[in-house]
């Protein structure tokens, strides 16, 4: 019985924080474009708490702030430029979910493709360098490898390579 009602109230209480977490119908604008602006926008923006959810999906209270600053930007009429250049200005090139391509950050656009680069040179080089290795045989044992090919004889052969009798053969 204790099961059952500690069941039910965790239910209860994750319903009531499913409610708390929509969002609040007296922030969104007014005009329909614009709100949906605004939400489109919402996605380009980390939440800087939870660091891998976008503002739109977060919870955080930093995160309803942003929002309403989007939302007070889009508003206003400032362009998408501008309201990213104000967060970057005021959070840093972290608060963008897809960072842009610049200098101080090649390493994370690049890195990716320079080590799969040099894992496959390395992985060339050192085909190569094996194929180098292979045993090349001298005359006098390519004659001597031809000799017991012909024999065809078991006992010259390395005891592990020689003839095995398999279960259920008989010998003739």
């Amino acid at each position: 019985m204790r099961r059952a009602s500690a069941a039910s109230l965790l239910a209860a209480l994750a319903g009531v924080l499913c409610i708390a977490a929509a969002s609040d119908p007296a922030e969104r604008l007014k005009d329909p474009a614009q709100e949906a602006h605004a939400r489109r926008l919402f996605t380009e923006f980390r939440c800087v708490v939870c660091q891998n959810e976008s503002i739109d999906d977060s919870n955080a209270d930093l995160a309803a702030d942003l929002r309403r600053i989007v939302r007070a930007k889009v508003a206003a009429g400032e362009s998408d430029s501008a309201i990213r250049a104000f967060l970057v200005d005021r959070y840093g090139e972290f608060i963008l979910l897809k960072p842009t391509v610049s200098l101080g950050n090649a390493a994370l656009w690049f890195a990716p493709a320079l080590i799969v680069l040099v894992g496959g040179v390395v992985f060339a080089f050192k085909a190569r360098q094996r194929k180098d290795l292979e045993p090349v045989l001298t005359p006098e044992e390519e004659t001597r490898l031809a000799q017991l090919a012909g024999q065809g004889r078991a006992d010259t052969l390395p005891p592990k390579i020689g003839r095995t009798k398999s279960p259920g053969m008989t010998e003739t």
